[in-house]
């Protein structure tokens, strides 16, 4: 069995006298594709938000390759190799798509201005918008600035890539093209986190499956048993 890349242990968040995440501990195994679901309001942005390092969470460790980064910032810890996508695209408008990679690539992963341009270019060509190199970002279709999201998390050469909500209003045929693509780079090697709602992408995805409601871990197992959990199934359904 592959070790644990990500150790989640205890962690816990608190929003004044709300608590956001009571306790979460899972582990995220080297090159394993792990989904992380839950219902709306459940804590899914909010833990991603403590492993990347945008929040600090008030309880608990975060591990990385045997390392405690849970009072490490979010720089140091994409320079580690934790990289994420956000739901909502927001590249630069006022740049190209390939400007849009070379901010990353220079500051997150340390590449020289002269061979940024370059490995900018490569990054777009396995993500697939090559031809959209030198175009602005503002004629970007729904799926091709979801594809430059993911390119720009890319350009921080992560071994650990969390997609957040990639797939969020695509048609089914353009799910199915971002299912194909992480698929790729999880194939070169890289660890992918999916968090989604559309299940049938997630389940499809993931070889195991964590499950959130209301700040707690509800269940963990491979799509199969996750499918077949009651709790949830009442999670999701109600009583």
């Amino acid at each position: 069995m592959a070790e644990a890349l990500l150790e989640v242990q205890g962690v816990v968040k608190r929003f004044g006298g709300f608590t956001a995440l009571n306790g979460v501990s899972f582990e995220v195994r080297e090159g394993e594709r792990f989904g992380l679901i839950g219902p709306n309001g459940s804590g899914k942005t909010t833990l991603i938000n403590c492993i990347s390092g945008a929040l600090r969470n008030d309880g608990g460790r975060i591990l990385f390759r045997g390392i405690d980064i849970t009072r490490t910032p979010a720089y140091r810890r994409t320079r580690l190799g934790i990289a994420r996508s956000f739901q909502i695209p927001r590249p630069f408008s006022s740049m190209t798509v390939a400007e849009n990679l070379c901010i990353p690539l220079e500051y997150a992963a340390g590449v020289r201005d002269a061979d940024a341009p370059g490995e900018a270019r490569e990054i777009l060509r396995r993500i697939g918008l090559e031809s959209k190199a030198d175009a602005p970002t503002g004629g970007l279709t729904q799926i091709e600035l979801r594809k430059l999201e993911l390119a720009r998390a890319m350009a921080a050469r992560p071994s650990l890539l969390i997609s957040d909500e990639a797939m969020a209003g695509l048609s089914s045929a353009e799910v199915d093209e971002i299912l194909a693509l992480l698929g790729r780079l999880n194939a070169q090697g890289i660890t992918v986190i999916m968090i989604e709602h559309i299940m049938r992408a997630v389940m499809s995805f993931s070889e195991r499956i964590v499950v959130l409601d209301a700040g707690d871990k509800i269940a963990e197992g491979t799509p199969g048993e996750i499918v077949n959990n009651k709790d949830v199934e009442k999670a999701y359904l109600g009583e």
